[in-house]
């Protein structure tokens, strides 16, 4: 299937795309490009193929949804800048 001139002008005023010929032109090659791959695919043979739901097969992990301190505020603290009484120190922004 390839589209002619005709047919991309007609396509983009109903798309109300304003394009003028040599726009036309670009879209007339870029669009059969695109359908010509489409016809590619469409020679794969997938008959011995199950559909897929989703391309790893795998649910997500799942943890405990609660709240912890992490257990571990050395690490955590270990590259801020300006630490006191376990917690990260920042300068007063308002009077």
């Amino acid at each position: 299937m390839s589209l002619d001139k005709a047919t991309v002008a007609r396509i983009a005023h109903l798309a109300r795309i304003r394009t003028d010929d040599a726009q036309l032109d670009a879209l007339v090659g870029d669009l059969n490009n695109i359908l010509g791959f489409v016809e590619q695919l469409n020679e794969v043979n997938t008959d011995n193929v199950d559909p897929l739901a989703s391309v790893t097969g795998h649910g997500l992990p799942m943890r405990k949804d609660e709240v912890t301190d992490g257990a571990y505020p050395d690490r955590v603290l270990a590259n801020a800048p300006d630490r006191a009484h376990g917690y990260y120190a920042v300068p007063k922004v308002v009077e």
